[in-house]
């Protein structure tokens, strides 16, 4: 009887220890990504940017230099992109956090492009009734604002990592 029930007991043990490993992995990747989880919209700037054709892409802000623009284009941001964005475009349930490190490195014409196109699929409605040079102050204002806190650990994130793990040419990986 005896040798019967350890052949339960190490199936069972064995078992145990595979889906502990498998919590403890599991555990390991969440912490990693636990300012992912907190910036749950982000995640599709990147997606969302990517679809930019490149054109657009490339277009420059006209009003880049105009020291009114940004004020002009915080009005029109509170009129029309603050309910989703929040106030200060910080994000909430409904839209992502403008200050976040991808929107902030994004070009201007893209910036323009989805402000035009909208996300219809995520909820930003098409703002291409709006005249250009409005959309173009809206932009103005987006890239003046300050980074989030959680931005700027993000970027630094990334800046350390990138550092800290490049290829060289042989394809051997090397520290800097």
């Amino acid at each position: 009887m005896k040798a019967i029930g350890c052949h339960f007991i190490y199936p069972l043990v064995l078992v145990l220890w595979f889906v502990a490993l498998v919590v403890q992995v599991a555990s390991a990747q969440s912490d990693d990504s636990d300012a992912a989880a907190d910036d749950h919209l982000h995640h599709h700037h990147s997606a969302e940017f990517a679809k930019v054709p490149e054109r657009a892409r490339v277009r420059n802000n006209p009003l880049a230099s105009d020291p009114e623009a940004v004020a002009a284009g915080k009005k029109l941001f509170s009129q029309h992109c603050a309910e989703c964005h929040g106030n200060t475009a910080e994000g909430g349930k409904k839209a992502p956090d403008l200050r976040a490190h991808e929107v902030q490195a994004a070009t201007p014409g893209t910036l323009f492009w989805i402000l035009t196109n909208g996300v219809i699929r995520r909820g930003m409605p098409v703002w291409s009734k709006l005249p250009e040079p409005e959309r173009w102050q809206i932009v103005t204002f987006i890239k003046s604002l300050p980074p989030s806190p959680t931005s700027e650990q993000n970027g630094a994130r990334v800046q350390i990592h990138s550092k800290l793990e490049t290829r060289s040419n042989s394809g051997q990986r090397r520290r800097e």
